[in-house]
């Protein structure tokens, strides 16, 4: 899972920014929009919401894009979204969560199925990877939110379950049902989280040489590109030295 996020830095350095950036856009204000149809259109009675226009806050995206996204899913005769899971194996044998939100079944799975086959993998049924994985909150902090110690005690207090501090922030990991509550008392003792949101948490990873990496992301690319797929999750890991072959 480490490599996934390092490879997302590396494809923000490469370039692409604005084209990946109205597409990451797009896909926030959908959660906003289903989260609020789902439940009350109030962020505060509403957990799933709030969480999801905190992520649309911490990626930058403007308030009238997410208030517009509100109101949209008070509109009558708006788009009716399905959320749907798929899971299926990626070069190397790598497993590999879409979740995608879509008001055509047939078109998302034609299209998740096809992309698969066409990049070395295998689309599987629900089930077939999702056991190697965790379901769980992701809290992330900047490293201006304290010390490693004084974020470790605040965590727990919280009710969160680890914490790991990297060179780049404090990720702070809780069970999925507790992500709400575990924010909400961390910001009155940290401040606002640059993230807040529901992760697959691989329990095992497969090390991938630099061909399988260069097959895994050329598919997880492609995913990530369909309008249809919120996000895609893979439990693989990447050296240090394949990494900055990959970013070369």
């Amino acid at each position: 899972m480490a490599g996934h996020s390092k490879w997302a830095n590396i494809q923000h350095r490469k370039g692409r920014q604005d084209a990946l950036r109205s597409k990451l856009f797009s896909k926030l204000a959908k959660e906003i929009t289903v989260a609020a149809k789902m439940g009350d259109p109030d962020p505060d009675k509403n957990p799933r919401l709030r969480l999801a226009v905190k992520e649309a806050k911490s990626q930058s995206v403007p308030k009238d894009v997410i208030q517009r996204a509100i109101d949209k899913s008070q509109a009558a005769g708006g788009d009716d979204y399905e959320e749907i899971r798929y899971e299926g194996y990626g070069p190397g044998g790598v497993a590999v969560i879409v979740e995608a939100m879509t008001d055509n079944r047939n078109r998302t799975a034609s299209t998740v199925r096809s992309t698969f086959g066409k990049h070395g993998g295998n689309l599987g049924e629900t089930g077939s990877v999702s056991f190697m994985f965790e379901r769980k909150g992701e809290i992330i902090y900047p490293l201006s939110a304290g010390d490693e110690d004084s974020v470790m005690e605040a965590a727990i207090e919280a009710g969160a379950e680890n914490v790991e501090t990297n060179e780049e922030n404090h990720v702070i990991t809780c069970a999925d049902t507790d992500l709400n509550e575990v924010s909400t008392a961390l910001e009155e003792t940290l401040g606002e989280s640059e993230t807040a949101k529901l992760i697959w948490q691989p329990t095992t990873t497969t090390e991938l040489d630099l061909d399988g990496a260069q097959k895994l992301m050329k598919l997880i690319e492609i995913l990530e590109d369909d309008d249809d797929v919120q996000r895609v999750t893979a439990n693989f890991e990447i050296s240090d030295e394949v990494m900055e072959q990959l970013a070369g």
